[in-house]
């Protein structure tokens, strides 16, 4: 300010892996030039040039660095967060600029776009930004929900997926609340998605559901609640069993697919009672979730408030380019779940080992090449299609494995290759496992 030279936060060491080399390189030379940083690149007297060519004298760089070293603002360093030099008011040590030199470095969260220019969020029709890597909490123990929340919120997650079906609410919840009083986020930070089960679809038993899993979850509004699956079932109350599940009455000997009881509740009813919790605070986003495009067209020939998200299963196998053109022409965004495709599904006895898309000799000759693992690979697919994804797991390696993506991307051909492994093998079918098809 006032031709003077001003830094907002200590230094900090911006570095990248080049792809070529594998070697960790400072990529920005004038926060390296202003701060003395040394290396091969970025020699601190050859750094910085006048508009004549001349290299700036060595005594004034140090003056400055010394300058900033005394002058500079301690600021709390986190993952997500990035240095932003404005090279229009900066004189730039690769282009000279000409006219008093200006170095006005600041930080801003960074978690809008990452190294490649692949976006971390998505931006709903309602204006909301929903990040693409999320953590799903389906299958995560009660016992584990706490601390994985919490490994999850210090590894950079700020989107949990959750569902009251899942029987883990509470749990999540206890996370969130510890995330939140340990001062790591803060709530407007955080994306909190639920989705609404079968057995409350009547208009009646809508926000009744609803205010339950806030209540579960320890907090005043959801970011995003979603219509679990369209199909209705008989009501279950609360108070009697929760979550409900599919059959109507476990305790009855009867076949699976003969306990599930539906109800003849029209989407549309549904709907307009989700749309009454955006009217009311209760949900800033409604979508839904395991929704082909005829239901999309059905449910949007009524709808005040169209579906933001449908969450679906999707993987290379399961590809589903139809409907997410469809979705993306409605200016619907497309969350993916399973997506790694059969993992999750082994220990339920509804896929095997030999199902495993991250043996696929594509996905593991792209890991070896660009020195990733095969998930990362089937995870940054899902980016670069634009889909967001929750994948999940209770490990820590593995949680910042799955959201380290935004460093690497895949080349048009790799993309196809890993998209020709599409054999529309779905994973999570209804019209399997509970005789309930919507997918046919």
């Amino acid at each position: 300010e006032n031709d003077c030279v001003k830094t907002t936060t200590s230094t900090v060491p911006a570095i990248r892996t080049d792809e070529r080399t594998g070697h960790k390189i400072f990529f920005n030379s004038v926060v390296a030039a202003f701060t003395g940083w040394i290396d091969s690149r970025n020699d601190p007297t050859k750094a910085v040039i006048l508009g004549d060519g001349s290299a700036v004298d060595a005594g004034v760089l140090k003056d400055v660095a010394a300058f900033m070293e005394k002058e500079k603002v301690s600021f709390a360093w986190e993952n997500g967060d990035v240095l932003i030099v404005d090279n229009w008011v900066t004189m730039h040590s690769r282009q000279p600029f000409e006219g008093p030199r200006k170095v006005l470095a600041s930080v801003f969260r960074g978690d809008d776009a990452d190294a490649k220019g692949q976006p971390a969020h998505a931006i709903l029709t309602s204006g909301d930004k929903i990040p693409l890597v999320g953590l799903g909490m389906w299958k995560i123990p009660k016992e584990s929900c706490q601390k994985v929340v919490m490994d999850a919120v210090k590894a950079g997650y700020r989107c949990f997926d959750n569902a009251c079906d899942y029987g883990n609410e509470v749990e999540v919840g206890s996370g969130i609340t510890e995330a939140l009083k340990s001062g790591i986020v803060t709530r407007e930070k955080l994306w909190i998605t639920s989705k609404l089960w079968n057995t409350y679809h009547a208009k009646e038993h809508v926000r009744m559901a609803c205010l339950k899993t806030l209540k579960d979850l320890n907090l005043k509004y959801l970011d995003l609640y979603l219509i679990h699956f369209p199909i209705a079932q008989k009501y279950v109350p609360i108070e009697k069993r929760y979550p409900p599940e599919w059959s109507y009455d476990p305790e009855e000997k009867k076949e699976f697919t003969k306990s599930i009881v539906q109800v003849p509740v029209p989407v549309a009813e549904t709907w307009a009672a989700m749309e009454e919790l955006v009217s009311e605070g209760l949900v800033r986003n409604i979508g839904v979730a395991n929704f082909n495009c005829a239901l999309l067209r059905e449910l949007m020939k009524t709808a005040k408030i169209k579906p933001v998200v449908n969450q679906v299963e999707l993987h290379p196998y399961l590809t589903q380019p139809k409907l997410i053109r469809f979705c993306r022409r409605n200016g619907i965004h497309m969350t993916g779940f399973s997506n790694l495709g059969a993992p999750s599904y082994v220990e339920l006895g509804m896929a095997t080992k030999a199902d495993f898309v991250l043996d696929q000799k594509c996905v593991v000759e792209i890991a070896k090449a660009k020195s990733r693992t095969p998930a990362q690979v089937v995870l940054r697919w899902h980016l670069q299609r634009g889909t967001s994804i929750i994948p999940k797991t209770t490990k820590e390696h593995r949680l910042k494995e799955n959201i380290g993506l935004f460093d690497f991307s895949l080349t048009k051909e790799e993309m196809e290759k890993v998209s020709a492994l599409n054999i529309h093998r779905r994973f999570n079918d209804p019209g399997v496992f509970a005789d309930i098809p919507i997918y046919d």
